[in-house]
């Protein structure tokens, strides 16, 4: 029902609070969407923290399914993070800057609903103030008409007064009596006109007003349901991304693989180097055994002794030799037995010192070999502060996956000076056609420097192309050559070398690994340089993205040109690159060149950057 309208100042108070209320629940909304944009933010920062750098480390280690699945979470993470903002988002659009609005136009409503309510209040008080000054009126006169009549009375009974006299106050009581009744007529005039006013304004204007007013302020509670429903419906909307977002972080978990990590290990640290073979057997026997057979001196020593000497005796006789008494000293047996004691000493030297030599170049292939294989397994870490150019100091397997890597770098960075080679050359071509647009001479020595660079590039790559065919190949020789030798190890069990066959592997001081010399000189290999070349020559021809119709025509004499008629078809295969020409195609063997300004472009909507040129 309509409120009473008696309630004036009460609903004046009501509707501000109701003001203040949605005023309040906006700053709560803002709030909120202000906390979604700081959260959003510090998940960006985290996820862009610990994402992938370029040119480091990491990029090596995101070879495993582990550190992937981390890189699809972060990435997750992001999109969580854009649903937070798609939030303040909304909040902001839908609800904000909605209640903002609303708050101002509502603002003005109630002052204008209470402005004609305080101009009827008005009215109807200047009404009763009229017909109160009526009221007072109409009184005084028919008090001064009284005592005009009550006068002419006196004066009319008084016998002494002259008829003069009579007349006068009889006129001037009609008088009072006409002034009172005409304040009479004024007041009922009023009277009625402030009944009719009161009437219209507590039963027409006010309530009419307070319906308003009411209206006004349902809406208001409308508006606030409507904000609260909007507030929940923001969040529902993005919970099927925030769940997709979710169920790809358990995808990305669930792709973690073990022995896929453990596989990559073995490939990451495969060195290439062969397996080392049996220790061999070292026979230092076959030299005593023929110094006893040549004399009988060593019987009447012990075990000990007599291995001491084979290994010690030449340098022990010959400083008990050099410290002997003098044959003056000594008595002739002493001498005898001295002289028979060198010339045993010197044949065991002459017969012992081959086989001894032997056994010395024996111990050294056997500890080399031994080195050979820790350092094998030291060369990882004790290689990495010693980076040469050729990574010889790595194993064969990470020298070849390092030298295709740095190859590739190389030619990319070819293909780079080639293309802007090629973009320089076409601009050269337009200044000399056009020379206001700028001096052909002025790109020449950009033009060279770019030569010289390729050419710089070109050798580099020539190097490292010499050097990765080297590893592949000394990789498969000695792929064969260890089938070879696991065949005749089967088929000759218990016939073991002298020689250390894994003694051809060299190692340099510093752990870097080498090859034996003798195995470059002897095997030949095919130089990678004409592949680099065919690289080069051989181009795919290049795709058609669109269609282009010649607005004038154009001659084509130049080199790399293409001429065309007016109204012709062609079809696009390269876009303009800010040169003013664009490459287009006749058929298989005819293509070229032509001034962009020249055709109108009709590009595939889904070419990138497509746009069209008039």
């Amino acid at each position: 029902g309509r409120w009473g309208s008696d309630q004036f100042d009460n609903l004046e108070k009501h509707t501000q609070w109701g003001i203040e209320f949605l005023e309040r629940y906006t700053k709560f909304v803002k709030e909120r969407s202000e906390i979604e944009l700081s959260y959003a933010k510090q998940i960006r920062n985290l996820s862009k923290k610990y994402q992938l750098k370029k040119n480091s480390k990491e990029e090596e280690e995101f070879k495993y399914t582990t550190c992937r699945a981390f890189l699809i979470t972060l990435n997750e993470l992001n999109d969580y993070a854009g649903q937070h903002e798609v939030i303040a988002e909304n909040l902001s659009t839908q609800i904000i800057a909605e209640l903002t609005r609303y708050t101002q136009e509502l603002k003005a409503e109630r002052k204008s609903h209470f402005h004609d309510g305080r101009r009827a209040q008005q009215h109807i008080e200047n009404s009763w103030k009229q017909l109160e000054s009526s009221k007072r009126r109409f009184e005084r006169d028919c008090k001064e008409a009284d005592r005009a009549q009550h006068y002419f009375d006196k004066m009319d009974a008084d016998i002494n007064v002259t008829k003069a006299d009579v007349e006068k106050a009889k006129q001037q009581a009609q008088m009072r009596h006409q002034i009172a009744e005409d304040s009479k007529n004024e007041y009922l005039t009023y009277l009625q006109k402030f009944n009719k006013d009161q009437h219209e304004h507590y039963y027409t204007l006010i309530p009419h007003i307070f319906q308003r007013i009411q209206e006004m302020e349902e809406r208001r509670v409308g508006r606030v349901r409507e904000s609260m429903r909007v507030y929940t419906e923001v969040e529902h909307k993005v919970l099927p991304i925030v769940s997709k977002c979710l169920d790809g972080m358990t995808k990305a978990a669930e792709s973690i693989e073990p022995k896929m990590d453990s596989k990559q290990v073995v490939e990451s640290y495969k060195s290439g180097f062969e397996p080392p073979g049996d220790v061999e057997f070292e026979d230092y026997s076959v030299s005593m055994k023929r110094a006893v057979s040549e004399s009988s001196f060593l019987n009447a020593r012990g075990e000990n002794r007599r291995r001491s000497r084979s290994k010690l005796w030449p340098l022990l006789k010959r400083n008990k030799v050099r410290h002997q008494t003098t044959p003056t000293e000594a008595t002739n047996k002493q001498i005898k037995e001295q002289k028979t004691m060198m010339l045993i000493n010197v044949s065991f030297l002459i017969f012992s010192l081959p086989v001894f030599l032997h056994s010395i170049s024996q111990c050294a292939s056997c500890t080399k070999h031994k080195m050979h294989c820790l350092r094998s397994l030291k060369r990882g870490v004790s290689s990495q502060g010693t980076g040469q150019e050729d990574y010889s100091h790595l194993p064969p397997e990470q020298r070849r996956k390092k030298l295709q890597a740095k190859l590739n770098d190389i030619n990319k960075d070819i293909h780079k000076e080639m293309d802007q080679r090629d973009a320089l050359t076409k601009m050269k071509d337009v200044y000399i056609k056009n020379p206001h647009l700028g001096d052909p001479d002025s790109i020449d020595p950009r033009l060279e420097e770019i030569t010289q660079s390729l050419e710089k590039l070109q050798l580099e790559a020539h190097k490292f192309e010499g050097w990765l065919t080297e590893v592949e190949r000394k990789l498969l020789e000695k792929g064969s050559e260890s089938q070879r030798r696991q065949s005749s190890h089967f088929d000759s069990q218990g016939n073991t070398p002298l020689t250390n066959n894994y003694g051809q592997n060299r190692e340099s001081p510093d752990g870097s690994y080498t090859e034996d010399p003798s195995t470059e000189t002897t095997m030949q290999f095919k130089s990678r340089s004409t592949e680099f070349d065919d690289e080069f020559d051989e181009e795919e021809p290049l795709p058609t993205i669109g269609t282009c119709k010649a607005l004038y025509p154009f001659e084509g004499q130049n080199e790399g040109t293409i001429s065309m008629a007016e109204g012709e078809m062609l079809y696009v295969i390269e876009e303009d690159k800010g040169d003013g020409w664009t490459r287009v195609r006749r058929n298989e063997d005819e293509e070229g060149y032509v001034p962009t300004s020249y055709i109108k472009l009709f590009l595939d909507t889904n070419a990138k950057g497509a746009m069209t040129y008039i």
